[in-house]
């Protein structure tokens, strides 16, 4: 593929290697040659093993576990790449690790997210690409333009395969994922129901309120993270407890770390739905109630709208 300004070339990184060569397929252009190990002490190495001189590259690297790595990684493919002589580098961040760190919760304490931005920059990167983040905010952090995808679109399409939509409710998990799942809920043409979740008193369980009337409905929540998982399985017992009839949860990126798949596999979520952004686990593939998506089309439909200069953004109308 050749983008407006001549060549494109993709280099990844080993944070999702599945996803990469997908995009690659994609957009019938194959991964660059490139060399990303590790010395015998774990410092990383890279060596770009094709011309790059006045290409435009793209490196598709997402910062989820091994999250210091990952970003080493990245920033370190940058550099090589701006030394290289490529003509513009864009960061292609499926998933932005330390999004959660985006604002100061408390006295001396870092805002994280900011920090990783300002490195992806120095480093070298001339704009960014990236999916669904955290916080809007943040995209503001970056000094270099920067597109924030959304995995809606991949999502709504299975929604409507898969689902009667006449009987459906989105619901947000917390408060602060309302302006997410309204987006979805608008899509659809679904009603909307909120979680309030609190905790009455230090050392007590939180208690889960739902705003909107559930009963016989099907419930999907959305959100954009599935860490720990505790959120989500305790969202589906208060909604069942409604009167809803199965709840199914569709999140963009799935952290899953510790004993989150056993904690999903084991609740009355009717199944989780995530996206490829963070390469899945063996304990995602084998689980009976998580299934995943692809978002290499929707990346690759960017990444090729990009090097021909034409509108990102088109892609949600």
């Amino acid at each position: 593929m050749a983008g407006k300004n001549g060549a494109i070339k993709l280099v990844a990184g080993n944070s999702n290697p599945r996803l990469a060569e997908a995009i690659a397929a994609h957009l019938r252009t194959p991964l660059a040659k490139a060399t990303v190990r590790r010395f015998a002490d774990m410092e990383i190495f890279v060596e770009i093993q094709e011309n790059v001189r006045g290409t435009d590259v793209f490196v598709i690297q997402s910062t989820s576990y091994p999250a210091n790595d990952h970003m080493m990684e990245l920033l370190i493919i940058i550099d090589a790449l701006r030394r290289a002589s490529a003509r513009r580098i864009t960061a292609v961040l499926p998933y932005f690790g330390y999004a959660r760190q985006d604002r100061k919760p408390g006295p001396r304490t870092p805002i994280s997210a900011k920090l990783v931005a300002n490195l992806i920059t120095r480093a070298g990167a001339d704009r960014v690409l990236t999916l669904d983040l955290h916080a809007g905010q943040i995209q503001g952090f970056f000094d270099i333009p920067t597109d924030n995808l959304f995995a809606s679109p991949v999502m709504v399409r299975d929604i409507r395969e898969r689902v009667d939509l006449r009987k459906v409710m989105v619901v947000s998990p917390d408060v602060g994922g309302v302006v997410r799942a309204r987006g979805l809920a608008k899509r659809i043409s679904a009603p909307l129901a909120i979680i309030d979740k609190r905790r009455e008193r230090a050392g007590e369980s939180e208690v889960m309120h739902v705003i909107g009337d559930v009963e016989g409905r099907t419930c999907i929540l959305v959100d954009d993270i599935v860490d720990s998982g505790g959120t989500l399985v305790n969202a589906a017992d208060a909604l069942l407890a409604q009167g809803a009839v199965e709840v199914y949860a569709y999140i963009t990126h799935g952290v899953l770390s510790g004993g989150a798949v056993a904690r999903v596999t084991a609740s009355r979520l009717k199944e989780l739905v995530i996206t490829d952004s963070i390469q899945p686990s063996e304990a995602v593939r084998v689980a009976s109630n998580v299934r995943v998506l692809s978002i290499a089309t929707l990346i690759g439909d960017a990444i090729g709208r990009t090097a021909a200069e034409e509108s990102v953004s088109s892609l949600f109308d």
